[in-house]
């Protein structure tokens, strides 16, 4: 196809989002794995740097994005226009002014690339390693698919990220409310606004007359609004109508909410508003889990925060709240010279962790048997506050620890966070072994650190956000001061 020809030297400018708090790591790793720099948005969460779109296959095998789309154009000082009407005027007006061509052919070139990677998925399915059903591309599927939504995406407000009802303030998770199973309830209530919305589009349709692909089937498309700040005269939703209205006025497409080919993202943060083409259907931070827990983590975050932690090969590397795995998981993918242990008092969880760690070297094998390469990466039930692991034997202790809200109980915590804290300083080395700790209980783990201070110092605090929850992660450095061994003498 001509894309590819042109896609030797097309250049693209990249948006990423983020977990929040972890824009520098984010960028780290671009600089480290594509050599570009990336500007950090006042936005926070999301992440920009150029690359030539021929690196888009590299760009998808980022650890720390979520979501990734083509800028087409960007507005550092957008100048709104007063009243509402005039202001979603000027935003109509701007569709017909925008670069288009480069960011769509971007587009292409990367659709090619999904195709490709579909067909390999779909001649996987019949080898015997993957028979069971994996539905969503092969992601999916399994035995815990309570959790897990078919495409997150189907219950989302298309046009708009308002899932507060009408308050438009900031999402922080980035693209329209993208971030899994916690917002699937709230999305539910905004189907019958779209119906509205796409009603209302489509009336003006003339099929057949579609820009790209020579007059082929026409696209369908979508507009995504995210909005954050408090001078603006509309809401997100409106802006997401109209600026629709002229991009399908613009290219002759066909609005569909829920099956498109193009969405079309408008971020417009205060006053800088950036446009932008969606290059992933599904957020990149589901990509290895298929058994999904009441609160599993992010694949993104946990990228973050053992990049945090700096691991080095040979380092022993424990979750001892491991959960459905999502920490060690990414730690044996992208940390192969160390030595991952995953545990957790839940049965339960342990199970889930062994199911997505079964999944992980199916995945592997199926790429290719002959050099199938096996995860180091344990998983074992135990008692939290009772490890059965040597003195100062564990380089890094990387965990996501309970909230309380979903499991267990901040009364709990009370007791639980100083136990955690006293045990996992046992079994790091003195001097040089270092925590990376995610909570929201952040009042109870302050209180908690005070008490073991003599084992555990505070290094730096990244201040995140985890489906709507306000949340720390603390990296802590391990003194040089001995640990009580509290192990009976047999």
């Amino acid at each position: 196809p001509p894309a590819a020809q042109e896609g030797a030297e097309l250049a693209a400018v990249i948006g990423a989002t983020v977990p929040t708090g972890f824009e520098q790591t984010a960028a780290e790793e671009v600089q480290e794995k594509l050599g570009s720099a990336s500007r950090i948005s006042r936005d926070r969460g999301k992440i920009y740097f150029e690359v030539p779109a021929r690196s888009l296959p590299q760009v998808h095998r980022l650890r720390s994005v979520d979501n990734l789309f083509v800028v087409v154009q960007e507005f550092k000082d957008y100048k709104f226009k007063e009243s509402k009407e005039d202001a979603l005027k000027d935003l109509e007006d701007l569709v017909k002014k925008l670069p288009w061509t480069d960011p769509l052919k971007v587009w292409e070139l990367n659709n090619s690339l999904k195709k490709k990677k579909t067909k390999r998925k779909k001649h996987n399915l019949q080898s015997p390693a993957s028979r069971e059903k994996l539905s969503d591309g092969g992601e999916e599927g399994g035995a815990d698919q309570s959790a897990t939504i078919d495409r997150e995406d189907c219950a989302q407000n298309p046009v708009a990220v308002e899932p507060t009802g009408g308050q438009d303030t900031e999402n922080p998770q980035g693209v329209a409310s993208r971030n899994g199973v916690e917002e699937e309830e709230e999305d539910n209530e905004q189907l019958d606004a779209n119906a509205e919305v796409q009603a209302s589009c489509e009336s003006g349709t003339k099929a057949g007359e579609g820009q790209t692909g020579g007059g082929a089937a026409v696209l369908r498309f979508r507009v995504t609004c995210n909005r954050a700040g408090d001078k603006h005269s509309f809401t997100s939703n409106e802006a997401a109508r109209d600026f629709g209205g002229a991009v399908q006025e613009h290219f002759q497409w066909k609005a569909d909410m829920t099956n498109f080919d193009v969405e079309v993202l408008l971020n417009i943060h205060n006053n800088e508003v950036v446009v932008g083409i969606a290059l992933t259907e599904e957020s990149l931070h589901r990509r290895n889990i298929t058994h999904f827990g009441p609160t599993t983590l992010r694949s993104t975050l946990a990228y973050g925060m053992l990049r945090l932690c700096d691991p080095q090969p040979t380092d022993i590397i424990v979750d001892p709240m491991c959960g459905t795995g999502a920490i060690p998981i990414e730690g044996a993918a992208e940390w192969p010279y160390c030595y991952h242990i995953a545990g957790d008092n839940n049965p339960q969880a342990v199970k889930r962790a062994a199911n997505n760690i079964c999944s992980l070297l199916r995945k592997n094998e199926s790429k290719d048997s002959s050099t199938a390469l096996g995860v180091p990466l344990d998983v074992i039930q135990w008692d939290i506050c009772n490890l059965p692991l040597r003195t100062g034997s564990v380089d890094i202790v990387v965990t996501d620890m309970p909230f309380g809200k979903r499991i267990g109980s901040k009364k709990k915590n009370w007791d639980l966070y100083p136990a955690c804290l006293m045990e996992m300083g046992r079994i790091c080395t003195p001097g040089t072994g270092r925590a990376v700790l995610l909570t929201q209980d952040k009042k109870c783990f302050a209180k908690a650190l005070s008490r073991v201070g003599h084992i555990w110092r505070r290094a730096q605090t990244v201040w995140v956000n985890v489906g709507g929850l306000h949340a720390a992660v603390y990296l802590l450095r391990r003194t040089w001061e001995r640990a009580e061994d509290r192990r009976p003498c047999w």
